[in-house]
């Protein structure tokens, strides 16, 4: 009996530029609202660019960006980015299966600091092994998007009058809220887990532990105990094969 031939790598850049297209387009608005923030907050125009284009990580940003506008030391600083931005890791070990094994270190690197949620989820939806070009074709738009975003944003906040800056500056929100509620409405694991994390944000928001728990390890303590209760109380079954 033979065996099924495998997929041949892809190693297109034009493919993975077009795949990545839609990705950039989005990451145009929230890196707008983003360097509207960073201005509000006291970011020159230049130094948002410069954020935006060192992390390209939207969560992460906009966590450090308010803990930088407090004061936050930078051990909080950086304990929240890594509580924040953990998941990449597991991303990228993920993804480094799926890459032609002829890539080098140099170009994994590359590959690992712009591999995104949204990357991932087009690159590892792709039959056989990817190749180097493809992947930085995919890269390309997202990073153009979030960069020119962010550039965008701010020029605009600097000039922008305080009221429309600051009708702008909601549209993260807006975005969270589009990501978490459908996943809540048809889940009741999710529903309850995101309602322990409103809980315990408020918690150490509103009460007398606020004094003790700056903004920073508050999100470290509130993601990690939502997310330990989750896997404790709601573990996901894995799929059994007969």
């Amino acid at each position: 009996m033979s065996q099924p031939e495998e997929a041949p790598i892809q190693n297109s850049f034009s493919q993975g530029f077009w795949g990545g297209m839609p990705i950039g387009l989005g990451y145009f608005s929230v890196a707008f609202a983003f360097g509207i923030s960073a201005v509000a907050a006291g970011v020159p125009v230049w130094g948002a660019a410069l954020i935006s284009m060192t992390n390209v990580t939207s969560a992460g940003q906009f966590a450090g960006l308010s803990l930088m506008a407090t004061g936050a030391g930078l051990a909080e600083q950086a304990l929240t980015q890594l509580v924040i931005n953990l998941r990449y890791a597991l991303m990228s070990l993920s993804l480094s299966q799926r890459l032609d094994p002829a890539i080098g270190l140099l170009d994994r690197l590359f590959m690992a600091f712009l591999n995104t949620d949204e990357v991932f989820a087009v690159a590892s939806s792709q039959p056989g092994l990817l190749g180097r070009r493809y992947f930085h074709g995919l890269m390309l738009a997202p990073y153009l998007g979030w960069s020119a975003g962010t550039v965008a944003g701010a020029a605009a906040g600097a000039v922008l009058p305080q009221a429309v800056r600051s009708a702008l500056g909601i549209a993260i929100y807006g975005m969270f809220l589009a990501i978490i509620l459908p996943p809540a409405k048809k889940n009741p694991a999710v529903r309850r887990v995101l309602l322990l994390s409103v809980a315990l944000s408020c918690l150490t928001a509103w009460t007398p532990l606020s004094r003790f728990i700056g903004s920073g390890f508050s999100i470290i303590l509130c993601t990690l105990i939502a997310a330990g209760a989750g896997a404790c109380l709601f573990p996901r079954e894995e799929a059994r094969h007969a």
